[in-house]
């Protein structure tokens, strides 16, 4: 999953990394946790910043089975440099676009942030450690979207080339299956096949009738009309 929705604008807030759910965000969160209320979960991680453990938590709540949370940090969002915005538009406008040319060599995340193939290192990481060491069956992790991104780049074998497409809402609620064998060598686990089953399903709006821009656009309140900033 992708948390839900948060306002980085909030005066209150003092650190970015740090922004709770809003009102709606815990709405987002209670629909995905009514989708996933038939489950069972054996495992549930998040990046371990604040957004992530609260849609967590919220989805947990619905299990009468509830497993530990475990963070696992190598599943924060992709980094950026330190970003000045004025405005709720300028901010959308630096993001909007920002996955595109992932997979040009040496291409980052924003101006001086992370490279992605940095990042994608560090995803996949700890997407096979999760994979392949841990004791579960089905396993519950709620992320960010350059992370979600990255994960079923992998899935589909595409890598960073195809993160563009894979659009990430709030609160979105992807399936992956993977099949595992064990070690040849007898410890751990190898993976064997990878399917995507479900991307970017939305509880909350499951036809897209009130989500028609793009995530970012939709948490900044803009809408750019399909035209790159740069461009317009």
């Amino acid at each position: 999953m992708r948390h839900g929705h948060v306002d980085y604008f909030d005066p209150k807030l003092t650190d970015p990394r740090n922004a709770p759910l809003t009102e709606q965000g815990r709405e987002q969160a209670s629909a995905a946790a009514d989708a996933l209320a038939g489950l069972s979960f054996d495992a549930a991680f998040c990046s371990g910043l604040l957004r992530t453990r609260q849609t967590a938590e919220i989805v947990l709540a619905r299990h009468s089975a509830d497993p530990n949370l475990a963070d696992e940090p190598r599943l924060e969002e992709l980094k950026s440099a330190w970003l000045s915005a004025k405005s709720r538009e300028e901010l959308a406008a630096r993001l909007a676009y920002s996955f595109e040319g992932a997979a040009t060599p040496g291409a980052s995340f924003l101006p001086g942030g992370e490279r992605f193939a940095d990042a994608e290192i560090r995803v996949v990481e700890a997407l096979e450690d999760l994979l392949t060491t841990r004791d579960w069956r089905s396993a519950l992790v709620v992320a960010h979207e350059g992370v979600n991104r990255i994960a079923l780049g992998w899935a589909c074998g595409g890598g960073l080339a195809t993160i563009d497409a894979f659009e990430q809402d709030l609160c979105c609620i992807n399936v992956i299956d993977v099949d595992v064998t064990p070690h040849a060598k007898g410890e751990g686990l190898t993976i064997e096949r990878v399917l995507i089953k479900a991307v970017n399903v939305t509880p909350y709006d499951y036809m897209k009738h009130g989500l028609s821009r793009t995530s970012l656009e939709h948490l900044f309140d803009v809408d750019f009309q399909g035209a790159p900033p740069r461009q317009r």
